[in-house]
């Protein structure tokens, strides 16, 4: 046995002993000799790695059991009483203040003392490796935030961390040998320890993830690992647990599975929304046609009228699937929103009925947001009615505003900065917190059939999060709910002064116009719209046909060309016009194009399209060709 680095202090007041001893264990061990006790006290607490204390009994300065009993005050070292006297007092007394692990009469047994001090050296080297495994548990143990306990067969806590003593609501040694179903509901106490059964039944770790109810109500998620200890032979002597709250990682997959959700619906959208946008195209200019053409027929107005509705509520849908999928190019800008909640009062008030009273604060000091103004109004639109529909009575919807700086970190989703929030409040119904975290999932409602579609707060969600804002919703139930929309604050001087440019837009004179569209009724409400307004029209079915005709035709002033059409799209067909007339004007129409693939340095006008709203933009194109040309 190599115990070269272990320390003997040998204390005697004879120093032919202390010789004798020294002698006897240098080679092994490390030997510090002193006829004083009083210096060995000393020498104790300068040497704190000293393992083992070798002590006469009688000694002028000091009895040993005495200078013993006083060593342990500042050492954990194994203590060997030495006494060439039969005084049992003395050795009970040792045994029990100093804590000696053996008593040797003189004259010693060489070979049975040094057998005993190799005995006492490793018992203090186990002890000091169990101190240091017990340190370094403890120290795992209340260092995780994961709530970890130890339990005998029966259930029993043998050992707990303070992280699971207060999920508990006590002390640790307070749990000490109770079970866990003294302090949980019956229910979580059954599957607790239907879990364990399973764990010790099958000698594997058996992992569960659970979801539970936060103190405040809302919903955690936990992963339950329940490990049996085995023994030497195999068989189970405790049983571990770790619990790990896994509340954010899922929060995290659950944004993800929303944000798959809306990336795939977004796809479908977008394919739909180019088919569907061109046939209410149709449907919607062929209606406007129709009405200023008809005659004055109270009845025949009122059908065309109702017509038209309900083509425009299509195209409504239409744009929210596109905007809470964020498949929808935003028309962002710098927005007054208290002056967007003033505009809609007679709106609101006819939506929501008079049973509803709806209540505002508005922040008079209220930054200005960057949103996409007839969203933001839908979206409000879509909150107000929300809350009405939370209260079966008659109720009040606090509509509110406010300027908030959010930190980093404190609100899923939103990065630091200043932010303009809009709050629609009720004192409803509330929603149940397994459904809380469903609400923003397109299509999900829990209205009646045929009363709710599923796309309000999606489409809410989709318009804060293209707007680089978010969504909050806190509800309790049998109280209420409050949904906040948070938007980024901006400045009003870039909007004012393009607001400026635009009002300086001259007015197109009669152009002549070559229509390139696929779809020929569509492209039979444009021509009519744009012959309406004094221009002359020329048409084409593709892009190969209206290169033929301006190659054919130099008066051409501006190519209005649908952006998506076999054999060649529209930016196709505007890059080849221009090779060879580079002053041509140039506006592309469509009913759907993924934002990404946005054609760059041509102007877009998204199907349907109104008259004027053809007429705004024909009349902006034109003006810059005319420029062009002039230059």
């Amino acid at each position: 046995m190599n115990s070269r680095n272990g320390t003997i202090l040998v204390v005697d007041d004879e120093p032919d002993i202390l010789v004798a001893l020294e002698d006897l264990f240098e080679d092994d061990y490390r030997v510090i000799t002193t006829t004083s006790p009083l210096k060995a006290l000393e020498i104790v607490k300068q040497e704190p790695d000293i393992a083992i204390i070798i002590s006469d009994q009688r000694m002028p300065e000091m009895q040993g059991d005495e200078f013993l009993a006083k060593a342990r005050n500042v050492t954990d070292a194994e203590a060997i009483l030495l006494t060439g006297y039969a005084d049992l007092k003395a050795v009970i007394g040792a045994v029990n203040k100093g804590r000696i692990m053996a008593y040797v009469p003189k004259p010693w047994d060489p070979a049975t003392l040094s057998s005993m001090v190799a005995s006492a050296y490793e018992r203090r080297q186990l002890a000091r490796d169990l101190d240091t495994e017990r340190a370094l548990l403890r120290g795992l143990m209340e260092s995780t935030t994961d709530l970890i306990s130890f339990k005998d067969l029966e259930g029993r806590f043998v050992r707990l961390n303070t992280s699971k003593a207060r999920s508990l609501d006590c002390e640790q040694d307070q749990c000490l040998g109770c079970r866990e179903r003294d302090f949980v509901a019956p229910e979580r106490a059954a599957a607790i320890e239907d879990a364990e059964r399973k764990a010790v039944s099958a000698r594997a770790p058996h992992e569960i993830i659970e979801e539970r109810t936060a103190p405040d109500g809302g919903t955690q998620w936990f992963y339950t690992n329940h490990i049996p200890i085995l023994d030497e032979a195999g068989a189970v002597t405790n049983l571990a647990t770790i619990e790990r709250d896994i509340t954010e990682r899922k929060m995290m997959e659950m944004r993800l599975r929303q944000a798959d959700k809306m990336q795939a619906l977004g796809t479908l959208a977008g394919g739909v929304a180019h088919d569907f946008n061109n046939l209410l195209m149709a449907v919607l200019g062929s209606l406007d046609l129709a009405t200023r053409r008809a005659p004055d027929d109270p009845r025949l107005t009122r059908l065309l009228q109702n017509a038209t509705y309900a083509a425009e509520r299509g195209a409504t849908l239409t744009q929210r699937l596109l905007s809470f999928s964020r498949q929808r190019d935003l028309r962002l800008q710098a927005v007054d929103i208290n002056q967007v909640i003033g505009e809609m009062n007679d709106l609101l008030t006819r939506t929501l009925g008079g049973m509803v009273r709806i209540e505002k604060h508005l922040a008079p000091d209220l930054w200005p947001a960057m949103v996409d103004p007839d969203q933001l109004e839908l979206a409000i639109l879509n909150l107000c009615i929300n809350a009405r529909d939370a209260m079966p009575e008659n109720g009040t919807v606090t509509l509110s505003t406010r300027n908030e700086h959010v930190e980093h970190g404190r609100i899923t989703d939103l990065g630091q900065g200043d932010y303009v929030v809009i709050s629609v409040a009720d004192k409803g119904v509330g929603i149940p917190p397994e459904v809380l975290h469903r609400v923003l999932e397109p299509f999900f409602t829990t209205k009646e059939v045929g009363k709710g579609t599923g796309l309000g707060l999606p489409m809410v969600y989709g318009l804060a999060q293209q707007s680089g804002g978010t969504v909050t919703i806190q509800s309790t139930v049998g109280v209420g709910t409050v949904v906040e929309l948070y938007l980024s604050r901006t400045s009003l001087e870039q909007e004012d002064e393009q607001r400026r440019k635009e009002a300086r837009l001259p007015s197109a004179p009669s152009l002549r116009i070559l229509l390139v569209d696929d779809d020929a009724e569509v492209r039979t409400v444009t021509s009519a719209y744009l012959s309406e307004m004094g221009h002359r029209v020329v048409e084409a079915g593709d892009g190969p046909s209206a290169l033929d005709i301006l190659k054919a035709d130099d008066r051409i002033d501006l190519l209005v060309a649908d952006f998506a059409m076999p054999r060649m799209t529209g930016t196709e067909l505007a890059d080849k016009a221009r090779l060879g007339r580079p002053g041509l004007g140039v506006l592309l129409v469509t009913g759907y194009v993924d934002p990404e693939k946005m054609p760059q340095g041509y102007p877009l006008l998204h199907k349907p399209f109104s008259r004027a709203e053809l007429a705004a933009k024909v009349t902006e194109v034109g003006g810059l060709a005319e420029d062009a040309a002039e230059s």
